[in-house]
């Protein structure tokens, strides 16, 4: 049976392992560079971390839980869910912690994979799953090492922060911030908030689960999620029903939430719906029309002690710096030194963008394969339903591969580009094309990030192993 080497622990990675697990593979091995399992989960901690995806679809399908104690879960509970099915699948016992893999190179029959202690392991399947959102984004602006207090990303919370009496300036609009604005507003003395673009916000069908309806709850909205999950993705069409409907919904939402004509003129987005991540929210808007909430729109010109100064020398006062401006997402395995068949270097490879036949296999890379790879990502519904499906084809892969004695499996490049060239049309024609956005890759411009369409378009592509796609050695 053949070695499988998986690198992260968050959601791609025990999906990755619980998969092989289950069907008999037995020597598997998961290198974690924190302390602890969790991925995401574990990294951010900042008040008010939670999903925007419904608790029994942000789960594993063969693994419901009856302990969702609401609809959307908060990071605790996602966190516990995420080690229980770890520790209940034997992952955990295979993980080693507090070690970063920084290299991983093909011999030909194996890959050899280095440790940052020098040391180096063998394995015959390499599957990096360390996600899309782990590298936390600092922008560059002057003077921000003179600022002189606490400055830290979202994804870097400090335990034991008190905010009580501080003035917190919070430098981002988006995902992060809707989150964690309106715990800081009821906490923090001052909160400013330097927006850059304004984002379109759903109301959040939110609801604490009593303790008799858990159980059914995993079961019952499951599918109607799912199905919903389905539906939102539309709104993706530019010009189609659902995207006109999406954003009716969302400007009513803000209409009824924000009183203020100028706050709310702030707030409106002035480009198509699903262009950028489309939000939930129920707390935000009421947030920010808040006494102690300002929203700054003009550009940040310099950071000084104890201050953000903007666009026309205006200065507005802080204590605390909070950066909620996302992650590195085109970089896919940055710090791992991926080598291939004939030397091939694959962030080389990808250097207009990062590409993947079904985001899972890349041509010239034998027995490498991607959780959560290019094009993989989603604009709406459960990124665990996609992680499911690719655990799968690995594992029907590799099924193919042992039961004909084989040792290797490679996408073919013609498979690889047939595959690129139907995502990139139908790409095309999406509500990203033509706007700026964390989906797309600053020098090419290609969408990397993104799966065009919901979750059942991309199951029905990987259900079946297409043998042709591959060569086998």
């Amino acid at each position: 049976m053949p070695r499988i080497g998986i690198i992260g622990s968050g959601f791609g990675a025990i999906a990755v392992a619980a998969e092989f697990l289950r069907h008999g593979y037995r020597d598997i091995r998961l290198w974690e560079r924190a302390d602890a399992l969790g991925g995401v989960w574990r990294d951010n901690t900042y008040p008010g971390a939670a999903c925007d995806v419904p608790s029994p679809f942000y789960s594993f399908s063969w693994a419901p839980s009856a302990s969702w104690n609401r609809r959307y879960a908060e990071q605790p509970d996602i966190l516990r869910y995420l080690r229980g099915v770890a520790d209940r699948e034997g992952v955990t016992p295979r993980t080693r912690l507090g070690v970063s893999v920084v290299a991983a190179q093909w011999t030909g029959a194996a890959w050899t994979v280095t440790l940052d202690t020098g040391e180096t392991d063998e394995v015959d399947l390499l599957v990096p799953a360390v996600g899309q959102l782990s590298n936390p984004v600092i922008p560059a602006i002057a003077g921000a090492d003179s600022f002189g207090g606490p400055a830290f990303h979202t994804a870097r919370w400090p335990e034991d922060l008190d905010l009580a009496s501080a003035r917190v300036a919070v430098i981002g609009a988006a995902a992060t911030a809707v989150q964690v604005v309106p715990k800081l507003a009821v906490t923090a003395r001052q909160v400013t908030l330097f927006q850059r673009t304004p984002s379109y916000i759903w109301p959040k069908p939110d609801a604490v689960y009593p303790p008799w309806y858990r159980r059914f709850a995993a079961r019952a909205e499951r599918p109607f999620f799912r199905a919903l999950g389905e539906l939102f993705s539309r709104q993706l069409d530019p010009g189609s029903p659902a995207a006109r409907m999406g954003r009716a919904v969302t400007l009513t939402h803000l209409r009824l939430r924000v009183r203020d004509r100028d706050l709310r003129r702030a707030l409106t987005p002035d480009y198509p719906i699903g262009c950028r991540r489309i939000l939930f929210s129920n707390d935000f808007y009421p947030a920010l029309c808040r006494p102690n909430v300002d929203v700054v729109t003009e550009g940040i010109e310099r950071i000084e002690p104890g201050a953000i100064v903007t666009t026309g020398g205006v200065r507005h006062p802080a204590d605390v710096l909070v950066y909620a401006t996302g992650f590195d997402t085109q970089s896919f395995l940055r710090g791992i030194r991926i080598t291939g068949r004939d030397s091939a270097d694959l962030q080389e490879q990808w250097a207009l963008g990062a590409r993947a036949h079904l985001g899972i296999y890349v041509p010239g890379f034998p027995n490498l394969m991607l959780s959560y790879g290019p094009n993989t990502n989603l604009g709406g519904s459960s990124i665990i339903r996609m992680l499911e499906a690719q655990a799968r084809h690995m594992r029907l892969a590799v099924d193919r591969m042992v039961g004909a004695g084989g040792r290797a499996i490679e996408a073919t490049a013609a498979a690889e580009q047939q595959w690129d060239d139907d995502v990139q049309a139908q790409l095309a024609t999406s509500a990203w094309t033509g706007c700026d956005s964390w989906y797309r890759h600053p020098v090419s411009g290609r969408i990397t990030s993104n799966w065009p369409g919901g979750t059942d378009s991309y199951v029905t592509r990987t259900h079946d192993l297409a043998l042709a796609d591959f060569t086998w050695t």
